[in-house]
């Protein structure tokens, strides 16, 4: 596939499963052998459905959420997605306080490398200490 169509893969996954949640296309775009290089949460599945879960319980602890793209780049089979996070903490989610209808902003950025239609790995930087900061978990450094 050429960088064009794994640009637009990585675009349509990001806004179905974030904006939109539809958690179904991921059947389509998430590879049943998925690799995820870092982990979010300890104790998730492997492969596909470890991915599934893994947005789930974002969106159920963030159920109005919203990713802003703000730069998308790829070279061969690989493409890098710098996003911005945005949503209510207004479900539960392990390890966090009760939600309090905080609402947040967090950037990241995931390298994906794509396969025949399907993102088959991610490696992932997210700034997991200003999400911390903003639900009032950690102090700020401020």
């Amino acid at each position: 596939m050429s960088t064009e169509q794994n640009k637009a893969i990585v675009r349509r996954l990001a806004d179905e499963v974030w904006n939109k949640g539809n958690l179904a296309v991921i059947d389509e775009l998430v590879a049943e052998a998925f690799v995820d290089n870092n982990p979010p949460l300890p104790g998730l599945p492997a492969g596909r459905e470890g991915f599934r879960q893994w947005a789930l319980g974002g969106r159920t602890g963030f159920p109005d959420c919203q990713l802003a793209i703000e730069d998308l780049l790829a070279e061969g089979d690989r493409v890098a997605l710098y996003w911005t996070f945005y949503g209510t903490h207004l479900g539960e989610l392990p390890g966090l306080p009760p939600p309090a209808g905080k609402r947040i902003a967090v950037k990241g950025i995931y390298l994906m490398r794509l396969s025949n239609g399907q993102v088959v790995e991610r490696w992932a930087n997210e700034d997991s200490i200003s999400l911390l900061q903003q639900l009032g978990v950690m102090p700020s450094g401020n």
